[in-house]
């Protein structure tokens, strides 16, 4: 008998029914909605209990990874199996012990993927963290989160010269080259071919261990920690299976950075729930008819990129995919309706916005087969309660409000809590719901159109502006790449639309593209609404890509000569 951490089959069957569940209705929401019921074991290892029993005897791919120079890496389920074991035994020999943090600093690699599991495997706490982070963010993950070992690539080593502490150093890949000086005194991760591919856990996996601390993106506070179970997010993603539409055999490219919540969401536990395989372009610099051509000879069957890569894609041609994918979604912010719009004309298939958070699992989406409403983001998801808090009483039930979830039916697929911050976390889970901090907004039929950030949505006039609404209106015109509003001080009115853009190709900042962007502005917006300054230039964003509109709202405190005001060109 196959031996799990949990014991003898563990929660395998009860979490293969809700999976099964979900993939028989999946393009019909209302019996997916009434009639799914999350799996709650008590113990619960996904690494051993679910990824380990469909890799058993299984050649089929479950990770595909193509490099910028051609080269590929291919692995079947059964040969992860193998190598996370080998990983877990060998990480077991540095002294990697259940409850130990770990930072895993690496690209798309397929060593990363090993890692993830080991860990799991292990009953280790993973941090994940992009590459793209220096010294400072380093430091912070290695106190806050006390990490005892790090995993890193090794052209990343010499950002720990300067960060203290205690850790197990490991590295990933080449030690000849650049960063060879900083990597002495590291434990290469080649190590690991060496250890036996049979592994035997030492203890059973509580359904309530901690799995993962991830470190929030940080668009206006300091980044919180937010921790996951071993059932938080590899059940909690069952929801993001379904958001998706992925079936067994289908091939996902999900874009997202290593480090980030998305790419655990949609290059993890969603395709291996579904038993789909991963697909992975790298890439230094985007080219989307790359992409595409990537795209069209591995087959993909389900696609899933951030708002930002959309607009790229946009501006090319999308008719070069031969073969479009037959699902396409987008998460991390609100997709705006002009991209939604061009990929339908071109590719004959719809983008599906979902709403989710670190935090959360998906909680709000466009599933599959479903009628779309434009400009809304969908219904709750299997397994979500979702309540807009009315922003006065705070009572549930209100058209507008704050999008939250009632704890009373408290989904699988949320957070913990916050790590290290019980104040925080009571201010988040309150009268009984989790509280987002996004403003939505419910129509009859029970869609839901999200607004903007609590904090992002402000006054003008007295009327009450959503930057998202705004910002997808000029997208709309050409000349627009992207765009982020914010309030601007102003005597008479308090505050008024502020954008910053950043131009298409072909297009000049100045006062001409200015004066068409103004007029632009006044046809598709109510007077009350409308763009009344501007200022070209790059947006600041957070490591995974979100507009810190904080710095915005700042820099449009202290002014700018840059700018450019609706008055002057009436």
């Amino acid at each position: 008998m196959r031996m799990t951490a949990t014991g003898a089959g563990g929660g395998t069957e009860e979490f293969r029914a809700a999976r099964d569940f979900l993939l028989r209705h999946r393009e019909d929401y209302r019996a997916a909605y009434e009639g799914f019921a999350w799996p709650r074991p008590a113990h619960f290892n996904w690494a051993i209990d679910w990824f380990d029993v469909i890799a058993d005897g299984n050649d089929r791919t479950a990770l595909h990874i193509v490099e910028e120079d051609g080269d590929e890496t291919r692995l079947s389920f059964a040969e992860l199996a193998r190598r996370s074991a080998r990983a877990a035994n060998w990480l077991r020999g540095l002294g990697v012990r259940a409850g130990d943090r770990i930072v895993v600093m690496l690209g798309n690699q397929a060593e990363l993927w090993e890692v993830a599991l080991a860990a799991m495997k292990l009953r280790a706490v993973v941090i994940p963290a992009t590459p793209l982070l220096g010294a400072a963010d380093l430091s912070d993950r290695i106190e806050r989160g006390r990490a005892r070992h790090v995993v890193v690539r090794a052209e990343d080593v010499a950002k720990f010269t300067d960060v203290p502490g205690e850790y197990t150093r490991i590295v990933v890949g080449d030690r000849e080259g650049e960063g060879a000086k900083a990597a002495e005194g590291w434990i290469p991760y080649d190590g690991v071919d060496t250890a036996p591919a049979d592994f035997t856990p030492d203890g059973v996996t509580r359904a309530d261990d901690p799995l993962m601390l991830y470190f929030t993106s940080g668009t206006t506070a300091r980044p919180k920690l937010v921790e996951h179970t071993h059932v938080s997010y590899p059940v909690g993603h069952l929801a993001t299976m379904y958001w998706i539409g992925l079936k067994p055999g289908d091939v996902h490219l999900n874009i997202s950075s290593p480090g980030w919540a998305k790419h655990a969401w949609s290059n993890l536990f969603a395709p291996w729930n579904a038993e789909a395989t991963v697909f992975i372009h790298n890439y230094t610099r985007f080219d989307a008819g790359r992409l595409m051509r990537e795209m069209d000879r591995a087959g993909v069957t389900s696609f899933c990129a951030p708002p930002t890569v959309w607009r790229m894609l946009i501006q090319a041609d999308l008719t070069q995919l031969r073969t479009p994918p037959r699902e396409v979604v987008a998460a991390g912010e609100p997709l705006n309706p002009e991209v939604i719009e061009q990929v339908r004309r071109d590719w004959g298939v719809t983008i599906r916005d979902g709403f989710g958070q670190t935090e959360t699992a998906v909680q709000v989406a466009n599933t599959p087969g479903q009628e779309l409403r434009p400009g809304s983001m969908g219904r709750p998801t299997p397994g979500f309660a979702v309540e807009l808090l009315d922003p006065v009483t705070g009572a549930p039930g209100a058209d507008e409000g704050e999008i939250a979830l009632d704890l009373s039916a408290r989904p699988v697929g949320l957070m913990t809590g916050y790590h290290g911050d019980p104040e925080r976390t009571a201010e988040a889970m309150a009268d009984g719901y989790y509280r987002t901090g996004d403003i939505g907004a419910r129509g009859a039929d029970g869609y839901l159109t999200y607004v903007g950030r609590s904090d992002d949505v402000f006054k003008a006039s007295d009327y009450k502006i959503s930057p998202f609404e705004l910002e997808s209106a000029l997208l709309e015109h050409e000349a627009v790449a992207e765009a982020a509003v914010v309030p601007a001080p102003d005597p008479v009115r308090l505050a008024v639309p502020k954008a910053y853009v950043v131009l298409a190709e072909g297009y000049q900042p100045g006062p001409d593209t200015a004066k068409l962007l103004f007029e632009h502005s006044r046809s598709v917006l109510a007077p009350y609404k409308r763009v009344r300054r501007l200022e070209f230039g790059a947006l600041p964003k957070t490591v995974s890509g979100k507009i810190r509109r904080i710095e915005l709202r700042e820099a449009t405190a202290k002014g700018s000569g840059a700018e450019y005001r609706e008055e002057d060109f009436r």
